[in-house]
């Protein structure tokens, strides 16, 4: 009897595990995908909209310009040496070295040659690093401030900041200003992917966001169809929205808008039965949505990131 109850039981967990997940099946399978460009792998500011943290890109074609930390992780420190870090930490590796060296060739660790052996060697490069510390100070006193580069003492000059990470490759960014246009452009948007995600039309996707998001939306499109499935999101409406951050690089503009919105999210199988959700409730979700445009051009959808 307790062999046909865990039979059953691991019959059943393994259903579960089986089953399609219908949770999210809107466009973008409540994933966060894509590229922010050079602030792919940076979280982008909270707005009242998404007060909370945005979760980080599980996927994107971005590469990593430097292996980071996830969010919110402290960066790890190198090792110190045993005798400290800069100058004199090698100095003092260097003489005990020496030192032992000596001890080694039988000669003890004080030495016993000519001069004044080992104490005689500590006390001349103890005078050669004073010496040379003297010499450098001396020499970068007089030289001239580097070009571009602010003295000490004296205020940097404002402008734009390269950005660090995120495969950017250290372009400069400049903030951008988005006008209601704009935001009419990011709501409109919002409903022409939804609406071709529910035809599943990747023509019109391709006119909608970059090839990258073309890719993943078809590859869950793919993936509702092989499990018999079929995801409609329709009559969906703009509760809330704000800008999160603007800015330009390498010729293109971003803008990452909080968007909070409700919808009528179905899912049917094969049959045409619902299977998840209900034609008469509507359900709310927020997202983050990156849009990018070349200078002049017109906003298409780069990523979607989902908040915490």
């Amino acid at each position: 009897m307790r062999r046909s109850s865990t039979v059953l039981t691991a019959i059943a967990v393994a259903a579960l595990a089986l089953a399609p997940s219908f949770a999210d099946a809107r466009a973008g399978s409540g994933s966060s995908m894509g590229s922010r460009g050079g602030r792919t792998y940076s979280a982008p500011p909270s707005t009242n909209t998404a007060p909370s943290m945005a979760a980080p890109m599980d996927r994107s074609m971005t590469p990593r310009s430097a292996p980071s930390a996830p969010y919110g992780a402290p960066m790890q420190q190198p090792a110190r040496s045993g005798f400290g870090s800069g100058l004199m930490g090698g100095l003092a590796g260097g003489l005990l070295g020496v030192g032992l060296g000596g001890l080694l060739m039988g000669n003890g660790f004080m030495g016993g040659g000519g001069g004044f052996g080992f104490i005689g060697l500590i006390l001349q490069m103890v005078l050669l690093f004073f010496v040379g510390r003297w010499l450098l100070r001396m020499f970068f006193n007089r030289q001239p401030a580097m070009a571009g580069m602010p003295r000490m003492g004296q205020p940097a000059a404002s402008g734009p900041v390269p950005m660090s990470g995120g495969g950017s490759g250290g372009s400069v960014t400049q903030p951008v200003s988005v006008s209601p246009a704009d935001f009419n452009a990011f709501e409109s948007l919002l409903q022409q992917v939804q609406a071709a995600w529910s035809k599943q039309d990747l023509g019109a996707m391709q006119q909608l966001m970059t090839p990258e998001m073309v890719g993943y939306f078809n590859e869950q499109l793919t993936t509702q169809s092989t499990r018999g499935l079929r995801n409609t999101v329709t009559d969906v409406k703009l509760e809330q929205g704000d800008l999160s951050e603007a800015w330009s690089e390498g010729g293109r503009e971003y803008a990452t808008v909080a968007m909070r919105f409700s919808m009528l999210d179905v899912t049917r199988d094969s049959g045409g039965r619902v299977v998840d959700g209900d034609l008469a409730v509507r359900t709310m979700a927020t997202e983050l949505w990156t849009f990018v445009r070349a200078s002049g051009s017109r906003w298409i959808l780069s990523a979607i990131q989902q908040t915490r």
